[in-house]
């Protein structure tokens, strides 16, 4: 089990992240990116998986500047809570949360090379951070939403990148994932048959079967990249 510290980004504020430690000497960072719901529950559980693969896990609150403490579930008001959140976010001025992302690579590195992943918006996230900040060896998104519109098909990644999507999606066409990889020769891009989220087991569009595949392709892209 992990706990909460503060980070202190560029411009001086305080993020809350939830840290989970390996038990023997990490083998490497990883910063867990949320998705609309905060670092509840499931991205904890996320961060304490990856610790307990042997990596030092930070899940910082990419939130906190619009609202301290989200910790949402899955339901439709969840969703909508959610959604007006990132939205909040994104219209924070430049950087934004990138530094706060920043700020977690940092404190990821004190494990050695540093790996990102993120579900959903922290898909996104995470790929603007492949594109954008220091001190990364590697980047996992899932199933970012906004990642294969044509202005984030536009980034350049300075690290590797593996992507996973799902068929499925009604927030992400295949069309787009299609046009992503044509644009992204350089990454790996791996599309399952599965809907949005499918990740997570605390939602309706779980499938186990996608989430332990991509896992288990993250964990060897991450020991590649990170080792």
């Amino acid at each position: 089990m992990g706990q909460f510290i503060d980070l202190k980004a560029a411009d001086g504020q305080t993020i809350p992240a939830y840290v989970a430690e390996p038990a023997g000497k990490p083998k490497g960072g990883v910063v867990v990116v949320q998705e609309i719901f905060g670092v509840n529950s499931h991205i904890r559980a996320v961060a304490d998986g990856y610790a307990a693969q042997g990596y030092l896990a930070v899940a910082p609150s990419t939130f906190h500047r619009v609202k301290p403490g989200v910790d949402l579930g899955y339901q439709q008001e969840d969703m909508s809570a959610g959604m007006a959140l990132k939205t909040a976010v994104e219209a924070l001025p430049s950087p934004g949360v990138m530094q706060d992302l920043q700020a977690a690579i940092r404190h990821a590195a004190q494990g050695g090379k540093v790996g990102i992943v993120g579900y959903c918006y922290g898909g996104l996230l995470t790929w603007r951070a492949a594109c954008e900040l220091e001190g990364l060896s590697a980047a996992a998104p899932y199933y970012g939403g906004g990642m294969t519109t044509p202005d984030e098909i536009a980034r350049s990644p300075k690290v590797p990148v593996i992507a996973h999507f799902g068929d499925q999606d009604h927030w992400i066409s295949v069309e787009s994932v299609e046009a992503f990889k044509k644009a992204h020769p350089e990454v790996e891009v791996h599309l399952y048959h599965a809907n949005h989220g499918f990740n997570c087991d605390q939602r309706g569009s779980y499938d186990e079967a996608a989430a332990k595949l991509a896992r288990e392709r993250t964990l060897e892209f991450f020991a590649k990249h990170l080792g």
